[in-house]
């Protein structure tokens, strides 16, 4: 069974993973059958794949899975729409820049999760299941991907007037 501190930071993660796989959802179809499409598509499968990687060390940890943090983090998408606005028009580049660093901060905090739990596991011997370090790779590679787009984005969206 894993302490208080680690369970409760490996379930703030997961449910940083619900938003970002939930906001991905919404960019899948807002861009479909656009150029966009296929690469919101292969981020979230990466995504996905990373979660189900964090969820099996909180089950293998003894663990649950919290079910409020998970709900909360659908929650907090769903009202982050207000702000994060996905249209065809100025506004919706705008959007599409928020998500995007949204989406890029989630990744580094992962490739951050990833790097903790490595050097926790020199001292939790329950933490040393996973190749942390080709998971920091993959969250580096992944959050290389987003931040190209971003600042593609941000010629778009910070023009001089």
């Amino acid at each position: 069974m894993a302490d208080d501190n680690l369970a409760s930071y490996l379930n703030d993660h997961l449910a940083g993973s619900v938003g970002a796989l939930e906001l991905l959802d919404r960019l899948i179809e807002n861009h479909e059958g656009k150029p966009l499409e296929r690469f919101f598509k292969n981020l979230r499968g990466d995504i996905q794949e990373d979660q189900t990687k964090l969820e099996e060390l909180i089950h293998k940890l003894g663990e649950e899975e919290s079910a409020v943090r998970k709900a909360g983090a659908w929650i907090l998408e769903k009202l982050s729409r207000a702000k994060i606005r996905l249209t065809e028009s100025e506004e919706g580049d705008m959007g599409l820049f928020l998500a995007l660093e949204a989406l890029a901060l989630g990744i580094t905090g992962k490739q951050a999760l990833w790097r903790a739990l490595a050097s926790a596991s020199e001292t939790v011997p329950a933490l040393a299941r996973l190749d942390y370090a080709e998971l920091e790779t993959r969250a580096a590679e992944q959050a290389e991907r987003v931040e190209a787009k971003r600042c593609e984005f941000a010629r778009t969206v910070f023009v001089a007037k």
